[in-house]
């Protein structure tokens, strides 16, 4: 696919079918990641890759304590949870770059995903200590995002379209509300 076109064509999905995903194409969307840049190119991040399905229904467990709405993970075939040591990473004015760098590779992953034409949902509301514990990640270590990985379902689950109501769907800003050449600009929203 034209890298455009990757662009464009990279969408939230949360609606996946039960079509396991080609081993070659996970590594193809890690080897994405690994080749990110980062801070003193000191490669931070780690992915967990989980393909065992009791793993993934606890991942997707519904947790009232933090109002998971990720529910529909419990049936994807993988979820790729990106983690990172903040002591590999660099800080700055305040930023903990292990942050940017992760999100980085998380990018990586997500764009090579779309060409391979896969589907993803980059997800930034979850229970760390939860999946921590069901990984066993070190203390230390933080979990930074994860998605799934998997071929998208022919027809839009509720979710999806509940999700595109709240999100706004796909409504992009104009170009001129978010840069500005030479100067900060008021949006004229």
């Amino acid at each position: 696919m034209d890298f455009w076109d990757v662009i464009k064509e990279r969408k939230s999905y949360r609606n996946f079918s039960s079509q396991p995903v080609e081993q070659e194409k996970i590594i193809k969307v890690l080897e994405a990641a690994r080749l990110a840049p980062s801070w003193q190119n000191r490669q931070c991040w780690r992915f967990v890759v989980v393909q065992d399905k009791e793993k993934i229904k606890k991942i997707g467990t519904l947790n009232p304590f933090t109002l998971n709405i990720n529910f529909f993970l419990r049936k994807v075939p993988v979820i790729i949870v990106a983690c990172a040591n903040p002591k590999d990473s660099g800080h700055r004015h305040g930023l903990d770059y292990f942050l940017v760098d992760t999100a980085i590779a998380m990018e990586h992953i997500i764009l090579a995903a779309t060409d391979l034409d896969l589907a993803t949902c980059w997800i930034g509301a979850f229970d760390e200590k939860m999946i921590k514990d069901v990984l066993e990640i070190p203390d230390e270590i933080r979990v930074v995002a994860l998605t799934p990985l998997g071929y998208a379902a022919q027809k839009q689950s509720i979710v999806d379209k509940v999700s595109k109501i709240v999100a706004k769907g796909a409504k992009r800003k104009p170009l001129e509300d978010i840069a500005y050449f030479d100067k900060w600009q008021k949006s004229s929203h």
